[in-house]
C-alpha cells in the first residue's frame, strides 16, 4: 500500500466512463468477491509478535477463519520476511512452517517481490532480479501440493511511472508465467492494523477492540463506496478483488469482516473466477506515483479525475501519525465509550 493520497483529492462526484457494452442487459447478480492477503508471512508492525511461535499461531488463526467459509483466498509472499537477523536456521525453518500451513490448507501463494520494494523507485533491472530472489521457497512449497507459482502483486499497488517502464516490467512477468493479481478494493486496513498490533502489545485490550471496530465500520463505507464506484466506472457490479494483510487484526476478526461481506450480498469466488469478469479487460494506461485500484486505474485512463476514496475516522489517522513519529499520547486520545464511525 502506498500511502493515501485522498486528502489531497478535491474532485467532483464519481464519472461514468460509459463502458455499455459491459454493462449489458443482464438482471441484478449477486455480489462476488476474491481475496487476497498481502506480506506473507506476515508484517512485523502489524503483528501483536513476530516470533515465529506467535506467527504461526497468528496465521492459524486467521487460516480458520477463512476456511469457516471455504474462502479460496490467494496470499502474497514476501521472502525476505523469511530472514531475521540473530535467528538461527531452525527459526528460519520455523517460519517456512508458517507459509506451509497456507498451501496444507489448499490455498495458493503469489510473489510479491522479496524485498517489498516500489517499481516507482526501483531500477527495472533491480525490481525484477528481486522478483526472482522471492521465487524459490514459493516455488517449492506449491510444487509440494503439484501446483505452480503464478501470480505476482505489485508493492504498494504502484505499477511505475512511465508507461514504458510498466509495459516492459509485464512482458518481463508473462515470460515467466505470472499474471498480475489486481486490486479494486483497496483500503487503509494497514493503518488500523499498526495501531491495534500496537495496542494489544502494551495490553491495551479495550483499546484494541474500539480499533477494530471502527476498522469493520470503516470497511463497510470502503465497500459502499465500490460498489458505486464500479457502477460509475464499469456501468454495473463487477467481481470484486479485495487487498488485506496478514496481521494481527485479521486473525482476530476477519470472520466479522466475511460476515459483513456476506450480509452485503457477496458470494467468494477464486481469483481467477473473479479475473473472468470482463471488466478485467478495460484499457489500462495508468501510471503515477500513487498506488490505487484497477478502478480508479480504469478511471484515470478514460481522461476522468480520480474520485477519492473513503478516509478512516480523524482519530484513527492522529493516532497513526503519532505512532510513527513515536507519540503515544494520541492513541486514547478518543473515549473509549464513543460510538464507532
Amino acid at each position: 500500500m502506498s500511502p493515501s493520497p485522498r486528502r489531497l483529492l478535491l474532485l467532483p462526484g464519481l464519472a461514468l466512463l460509459g463502458a455499455a457494452s459491459l454493462a449489458g442487459a443482464e438482471p441484478p447478480r449477486a455480489r462476488s468477491i476474491a481475496v487476497t492477503i498481502d506480506d506473507l508471512p506476515g508484517a512485523p508492525a502489524s503483528l501483536v509478535s513476530n516470533h515465529p511461535d506467535a506467527l504461526a499461531a497468528t496465521t492459524a488463526k486467521l487460516l480458520d477463519a477463512l476456511a469457516a467459509r471455504a474462502i479460496p483466498a490467494v496470499g502474497f509472499v514476501n521472502e525476505g520476511k523469511l530472514e531475521v537477523e540473530g535467528e538461527s536456521p531452525d527459526e528460519r525453518a520455523a517460519r517456512v512452517a508458517v507459509l506451509r500451513l497456507w498451501t496444507a490448507a489448499g490455498l495458493e501463494l503469489g510473489n510479491h517481490t522479496y524485498s517489498h520494494g516500489s517499481l516507482n523507485r526501483v531500477p527495472l533491472e533491480e525490481f525484477q532480479a528481486d522478483l526472482v530472489r522471492g521465487e524459490p521457497v514459493t516455488r517449492a512449497l506449491l510444487a509440494e501440493r503439484g501446483g505452480t507459482l503464478r501470480w505476482f502483486r505489485h508493492p504498494f499497488l504502484q505499477v511505475g511511472l512511465e508507461l514504458d517502464k510498466r509495459r516492459a516490467f509485464e512482458r518481463f512477468l508473462v515470460a515467466r508465467g505470472y499474471r498480475v493479481a489486481p486490486v479494486t478494493v483497496d483500503n487503509d486496513e494497514w493503518i488500523f492494523a499498526a495501531l491495534y498490533a500496537d495496542a494489544l502489545r502494551r495490553g491495551e485490550a479495550a483499546l484494541g477492540e474500539r480499533i477494530a471496530a471502527d476498522y469493520l465500520a470503516y470497511m463497510d463505507r470502503v465497500f459502499a463506496f465500490v460498489e458505486e464506484l464500479s457502477r460509475q466506472v464499469v456501468g454495473r457490479e463487477i467481481a470484486q478483488i479485495l487487498l488485506i494483510h496478514a496481521n494481527s487484526l485479521n486473525a482476530d476478526h476477519f470472520a466479522a469482516l466475511a460476515g459483513l461481506l456476506e450480509r452485503r450480498g457477496y458470494r467468494f469466488v477464486t481469483l481467477d473466477e473473479a479475473l473472468d469478469d470482463p471488466a478485467y479487460t478495460l484499457a489500462d494506461d495508468y501510471v503515477g506515483a500513487w498506488g490505487i485500484s484497477w478502478l480508479h486505474h480504469w478511471e484515470t485512463t478514460a481522461g476522468r479525475p480520480r474520485t477519492p476514496s473513503p478516509d478512516p475516522p480523524d482519530w484513527i489517522l492522529e493516532a497513526h501519525r503519532a505512532l510513527s513519529e513515536g507519540r503515544h499520547e494520541a492513541r486514547s486520545s478518543r473515549p473509549l465509550d464513543a460510538p464507532a464511525r
